[in-house]
């Protein structure tokens, strides 16, 4: 078997338990957006959007970049100094907890000037109330990068992707039960963040990552040099707050809650369309920095362009049904009243789906060493986020900002390819990935076209079934299968102890 059929097989299979991980937690997480947005009015489900964004700023700026540093940190400790891990760890701690603290305060004496900025006096006491959340996010997010860097998954997945959405279901799903009012929605969130911290840190001190015997003891020449380090992944990590959010607080400013309300129910669904780029993302950089340290560039290229069409055959379908059917999708989701975002939907799926058929670039600029080019594509990206927004929301509305927020991720993806290709010749346009590239665009354009009507899901999961039935048969008569999709799915079935005969005798035909 080839490296890069090894590579490749090494990323799926830790690919799984962290896509599983993404999958619950998007499940819940959409249940529990599903049930405010019918819950509560437009207008109050975008007061809550607006307080959860201006929460999200404030913890970038609590955590000071460490939730990226820390993994790379703690492993560099434990190799080096092993000794002053525990110090380590109790530095990162204390700092991000007193900046939260104080973040803390600071947004409920500025909660007046912030509900005035977005016209809207409901978010008063929606940022009173949602501020308290802030130590036990910043903090539980610290605890998460901590046990990255010991090299587990465990922590994240089950804690930050189980367990944390399911309180959170819970406790949404027992306040509309009980008929209760706008504010408690932003205790339910307080107290779920609580909850959730709360059984992180017992169990960091079960598994001894944290001891009570070796106590909280900070080190300043430490702490200097995790902030040092630390404070331009920070600005990278505006960067991307910017270019998610900016869209949703620009509206706030120009429009209304009721508009973000609405506009709030097509973004979420549109950032779904990353999630197997991102779930392939965790386990890519390792396996690619291998690669790259034996300057076996040949392979890592090869790697890049079967993992990318792999993420982009799986993410088709779902792309499929957002851009042409969004008003039966969004009608399923989030009830009829949220229809007019169909175009909005649409337009955001087109600019995700583009920063997934490239690929990993990102990742794979950061395995060669280039992590000042990424803060500046980010800060690029993120300037034109804002300048499209100004220029495109006044006279456009929702559309406008989903036009701002597609050119922007156009923009950031087309700079990080170029770059990456310019320094190691890496791009993602293998011929096997063009064919099927081409042949999605045709059948698209050919469904569009045809102006069907589909009033909802059911009616659409038919002609979905038509379209993609057809797609791989054609990517099977062009003979885009790779031998190392073969060898992979050679892997999973003796994984599953399986005999698919069937398929195997139909790749045979066709590779």
């Amino acid at each position: 078997m080839s490296e890069v059929s090894q590579a490749l097989q090494k990323i799926a299979r830790g690919t799984g338990i962290i896509f599983a991980g993404t999958v619950v937690s998007m499940l819940f997480g959409f249940l529990s957006r599903m049930i405010i947005a019918r819950y509560f009015s437009t207008g109050e489900y975008g007061v809550f959007n607006l307080a959860l964004t201006v929460l999200s700023i404030a913890l970038v700026i609590a955590t000071l970049g460490f939730q990226n540093s820390l993994p790379r940190e703690v492993a560099v400790y434990r190799e080096r100094e092993p000794s002053r891990v525990k110090a380590l760890i109790s530095t990162a701690l204390i700092i991000v907890a007193v900046n939260s603290l104080v973040l803390t305060v600071l947004l409920v004496i500025l909660s007046g000037e912030i509900s005035l900025i977005f016209h809207d006096e409901r978010l008063l006491h929606a940022l009173k109330v949602v501020a308290f959340a802030l130590p036990f996010s910043a903090l539980t997010g610290v605890i998460i990068s901590t046990t990255q860097g010991f090299g587990r998954v465990r922590e994240k997945v089950y804690f930050q992707n189980i367990i944390r959405p399911a309180v959170w279901l819970a406790l949404v799903s027992l306040m509309a039960f009980l008929n209760l009012p706008l504010s408690s929605i932003f205790w339910v969130y307080v107290l779920t963040q609580a909850a959730t911290f709360s059984a992180m840190l017992l169990e960091v001190f079960r598994i001894g990552i944290l001891t009570s015997k070796a106590g909280f003891h900070p080190n300043r020449e430490i702490g200097v040099k995790l902030v040092k380090f630390s404070v331009p992944l920070m600005l990278t990590g505006i960067a991307g707050f910017i270019m998610t959010w900016t869209d949703t607080l620009m509206l706030g400013y120009y429009e209304s809650s009721d508009v973000v309300g609405l506009y709030n129910a097509a973004a979420p669904l549109a950032r779904l369309l990353p999630v197997f780029l991102n779930s392939a993302a965790f386990l890519y950089p390792p396996i690619i920095s291998q690669l790259y340290v034996q300057r076996k560039m040949s392979e890592m290229k090869r790697t890049y362009q079967i993992l990318t069409k792999w993420i982009f055959l799986l993410t088709l379908p779902l792309f499929s049904v957002m851009f042409l059917f969004p008003e039966a999708t969004i009608s399923f989701l989030f009830g009829s009243k949220y229809v007019s975002t169909s175009s909005a939907l649409q337009i955001l799926a087109l600019g995700f789906m583009f920063h997934t058929f490239l690929g990993l670039n990102g990742l794979s600029l950061l395995v060669i060493g280039e992590s000042k080019f990424i803060m500046v594509s980010g800060l690029v990206s993120a300037v034109f986020n804002v300048i499209l927004n100004a220029f495109l929301i006044p006279i456009y509305g929702m559309e406008g900002a989903a036009v701002a927020t597609a050119v922007s991720y156009f923009i950031g993806n087309v700079l990080s390819s170029l770059k990456l290709y310019k320094e190691t010749k890496i791009h993602p346009f293998s011929w096997n990935y063009v064919k099927p590239l081409v042949i999605s665009f045709v059948l698209l354009g050919i469904i569009q076209t045809l102006n069907l009507n589909v009033p909802n899901v059911l009616y659409a999961i038919p002609v979905l079934f038509a379209f993609l039935l057809v797609y791989f048969f054609l990517v099977l008569l062009s003979r885009s299968v790779d031998k190392e999709d073969v060898e992979l799915f050679l892997a999973i079935e003796r994984k599953l102890g399986i005999d698919a005969e069937i398929i195997k005798k139909i790749l045979r035909r066709f590779v």
